[in-house]
C-alpha cells in the first residue's frame, strides 16, 4: 500500500521539514527528504503514521533495516534513536564547531555510529553551512 500524499504532508509538517537523525533542513539538502520507516517494513514495520518520519537519503541509506546497534562505549546492543518519540537534544549534541554530532546516551552513540552521522560528506557540508550561518539548527527536535 502506497503512503498517501496527505500522510506524507503530515509527516513532513510534524518533522519540521528536517531529517530526524542529522537534523538537516529540507531547504539546505539537495534532493527531497525521504519518508523513513522507523521500524523498517523488512523488520515488521508498517506504513502507519506513528512509524514514519523524515530522513535525508544519507541517513536513510545508512540506517537500512537496522533497529538496534552497538553502543561504542559500553558495547551493549541498544535500540536506535526514534525521532518520533524521543527528543534529539536528550541523545545528541553538536561538536563545538557545529560540524559533528556527538552521542550523549547509549542510544545516541549507537545511532551516530550505525547511521554514520559524521561521515565525510556530512561533515564537509555542515562546515559550509556553519560558515554561511545556517548551522547548527537552533531548535533541534
Amino acid at each position: 500500500m502506497a503512503i498517501s500524499d496527505e500522510l506524507r504532508d503530515r509527516v513532513r509538517t510534524q518533522s519540521g521539514n528536517r531529517c530526524g537523525y542529522c537534523q538537516s533542513l529540507q531547504k539546505y539538502v539537495l534532493g527531497i527528504l525521504e519518508i523513513d520507516h522507523i521500524i523498517p517494513k523488512a523488520a515488521g514495520g508498517t506504513d502507519d503514521e506513528e512509524n514514519l518520519w523524515l530522513a535525508c537519503s544519507l541517513c536513510n541509506n545508512y540506517k537500512g533495516t537496522q533497529t538496534y546497534a552497538s553502543d561504542p562505549m559500553s558495547q551493549e546492543c541498544v535500540k536506535l534513536f526514534n525521532p518520533r518519540t524521543q527528543q534529539w537534544s536528550q541523545h545528541f549534541t553538536w561538536s563545538e564547531d557545529g560540524t559533528e554530532i556527538r552521542g550523549l546516551t547509549d542510544c545516541g552513540r549507537a545511532t551516530v555510529k550505525a547511521l554514520q552521522l559524521n561521515n565525510k560528506i556530512a561533515v564537509t557540508v555542515r562546515r559550509q553551512w556553519t560558515s554561511a550561518g545556517w548551522h547548527p539548527p537552533k531548535d533541534e527536535g
